[in-house]
């Protein structure tokens, strides 16, 4: 049997009875750790895809595995009667659970984390979701405990599967009934992560399968609707329309056909990635998407780069109306993939100038003799379409000193193409370690830190809707011939929601920057950006990878080891070697203050942007001021009165002396003081 009439609920406690009353539809079967399965390789010829793209943290993950001769299915009787004694070789092959992940680094890394898969699902239905499990990483038996949530719900306690077992290496799975109130974001996500409090051989993790069902909308009706009779009748019309679409089809080939060799010139051009994706926004003419259906009907070449249509057409147009935005707006070029190739000598390898998660990116010398960076996706990256779109709408809309420009892109031959302007010192992360490149100067560091946080300022406050980038780290900070610095790869950023403060969205950042209280709630804010933001101060200030798990415990995490050492008030005992006796323990103050309000564990307990850049200006005036008399101590003169709002003014009180700062960071001295200091403005 491969369903039971029985399953537990969420959050556990409960049982769930009747799950022969209800239909079934399979959205999700996943082999975690495993590649995929055909149905050749599955006792039932089912398809198990892998959960590689499912998978929201792959940096905390790690696949283990083993031979499927060891792999054991309990004996009848064997087990609690929870699943353990009716797992078979029908409920899931040997393959699946000869495969898993584990949390990464088990050993080291301090666990404060859960593995987490996220798929979306219809809204509007209950799920029936079943996980499988197989203890192949415990030397021992009662090794191995963790917890298991499904969409932030306990479905199990302190799981312990060789008492559920009696064994090790053996397969058992688990079934949940999600209830429809409980699928929020359109999404079932699955987490797992060890236990606290409980004492066990490791704090570990592990799981081998997940399968999400679709459960019909009551008993006995189907998908369509709550009346049986109005189901029939769907079914009736969906049938008859469905012939009718054979035929049509059937009649489309022919004339398709009969055409075939009087295609036009751009045809395959036609066949792009833009067909794939929906419109964006409009252009300066107001026009809609069926506007620019109609216009690129209506047009005789699609060549033209000068169309009045959206960025990109439905998948259903005849042609692929992707540049009417950059030629209208005036941002960019559309550029055709032989442009390219040329630019790029064919995408040499000598001239890959770094490697991201979307891809390669090469250096590249357009006709006019610009140089480009030319980021081209790889058909291996799990970034795909949606970040593709996603960096066009960011950057298409956006201009400012410190965001990285797109200058144009291509999609043609199923190639997605992005073309920036060219960073010629690269990745902030080169400059500090890793690269053996001259180290940076304090004052230089700061600067940079000023230039990234006006560029996050402006995405939070400038546009009309703000814009939350979801994956600051030191190397989407790049640096031009000048040393400025402009934040980059806007794939994963999102609009923020200007009703409700926050975005519903699954979880997606970068390991080691991400804030914990975006992965709980699974709620963005732009408080978020602020706590990543604090991840890079430390690592500028210390020089050293945010996660290392070749270090000790208590090292492994460059956040939570500087927080620790800053709370001692021994700062400065892991400042980077380098720059450590160049600081001004004032500036040095002032700049950890910031990083540490950043790091606070409620998004509502941090400093806006607005507030980060301010303390960062003064942190950089206190050390271009280290050789003038020491600032007075004298609280009730040594005021620091700052206005966060957009595009204000900060002002310093110190004494019978002000400065004004301006968000583009100009300062005025208001004393003889001041007068006396030459070059007092930040960059």
């Amino acid at each position: 049997m491969l369903i039971s009439d029985s399953a537990s609920t969420l959050p556990a406690g409960n049982h769930f009875n009747g799950l022969f009353n209800y239909a079934y539809e399979v959205s999700y079967r996943l082999n975690v750790g495993g590649p995929i399965l055909t149905p050749e390789n599955d006792t039932l010829s089912r398809t198990w895809l892998s959960d590689t793209n499912y998978n929201s943290f792959p940096e905390g993950a790690e696949n283990v595995s083993v031979s499927t001769s060891k792999v054991k299915y309990p004996k009848k009787g064997d087990g609690n009667g929870d699943g353990g004694d009716k797992a078979t070789n029908f409920i899931a092959p040997p393959l699946v659970y000869a495969t898993a992940e584990q949390m990464a680094n088990s050993e080291t890394l301090q666990q404060n984390f859960n593995l987490t898969w996220t798929m979306n699902v219809d809204p509007g239905f209950a799920y029936l979701v079943r996980l499988h499990f197989c203890d192949i990483i415990s030397k021992s038996l009662n090794d191995l405990y963790f917890n298991v949530y499904i969409n932030g719900l306990m479905g199990a306690s302190a799981l312990d599967l060789s008492s559920l077992t009696s064994s090790l290496s053996t397969a058992y799975f688990a079934d949940f009934v999600l209830n429809s109130s409980s699928v929020t974001n359109d999404s079932v996500t699955v987490q797992i992560g060890p236990v606290s409090g409980v004492q066990s051989g490791q704090a570990n993790a592990i799981l081998n399968g997940i399968e999400v069902i679709k459960m019909s909308n009551s008993k006995g009706r189907g998908f369509f609707g709550d009346d049986g009779s109005k189901s029939m009748n769907v079914l009736k019309i969906v049938a008859v329309v469905g012939l009718l679409l054979g035929l049509l089809a059937m009649l489309l080939l022919i004339i398709g056909f009969m055409k075939w060799q009087k295609r036009p010139q751009d045809w395959e051009k036609r066949k792009s990635f833009s067909s794939w994706l929906l419109p964006i926004h409009a252009t300066n003419n107001n026009s809609t998407f069926a506007s620019s259906v109609k216009s690129s009907k209506s047009s005789k070449s699609s060549k033209s780069c000068s169309r009045k249509s959206s960025i990109f057409g439905s998948r259903k147009a005849s042609k692929s109306v992707y540049s009417g935005y950059f030629s209208n707006a005036g941002l960019g070029r559309y550029f055709t993939f032989s442009e390219l190739q040329h630019a790029t000598h064919n995408f040499d390898e000598k001239a890959v100038i770094g490697v991201g998660g979307f891809g390669k990116v090469y250096i590249a010398d357009l006709d006019d003799g610009t140089k480009t960076a030319v980021k081209r996706g790889s058909p291996s990256s799990q970034q795909g379409i949606n970040e593709f779109q996603t960096e066009i709408q960011m950057l298409s809309k956006l201009r400012h000193r410190h965001l990285v420009s797109l200058i144009g892109f291509s999609d043609e031959k199923s190639e997605m193409i992005l073309v920036y302007e060219f960073m010629a010192n690269g990745p902030l992360r080169d400059h500090l370690y890793g690269a053996n490149k001259p180290p940076l100067t304090w004052k230089k560091r700061l600067e940079i830190c000023i230039g990234a946080a006006r560029g996050l300022h402006y995405l939070h406050t400038g546009p009309s809707q703000g814009i939350i980038h979801r994956d600051v780290k030191t190397t989407n900070i790049l640096l031009d011939e000048n040393w400025v610095a402009k934040v980059s790869d806007f794939g994963l950023s999102k609009a923020a929601s200007m009703d409700q403060g926050y975005v519903s969205t699954a979880v997606k950042g970068s390991f080691g920057y991400l804030d914990p209280e975006y992965f709980r709630k699974q709620q963005l804010t732009e408080k978020s950006d602020v706590y990543s933001f604090g991840v890079v101060l430390f690592e500028v200030l210390c020089a050293r990878a945010v996660i290392d798990p070749k270090l000790p415990r208590e090292q492994v995490s460059l956040s939570e080891w500087a927080m620790q050492w800053h709370r001692k008030g021994l700062i400065h005992k892991i400042v980077d070697p380098v720059i450590a006796d160049s600081i001004n323990p004032k500036s040095l103050k002032k700049f950890v203050e910031a990083a540490e309000k950043c790091l606070a564990e409620y998004g509502v307990d941090r400093p806006g942007m607005g507030d980060v850049l301010w303390n960062l200006e003064y942190a950089l005036q206190l050390q271009e001021v280290t050789s003038e008399p020491a600032i007075p101590e004298d609280k009730s003169t040594n005021m620091i009165a700052l206005e966060n709002l957009r595009g204000g003014m900060a002002t310093i009180e110190l004494g019978d002396s002000s400065i004004s700062v301006s968000d583009d960071s100009e300062v005025t001295g208001g004393s003889p003081m001041f007068s006396q200091i030459q070059s007092f403005q930040g960059r």
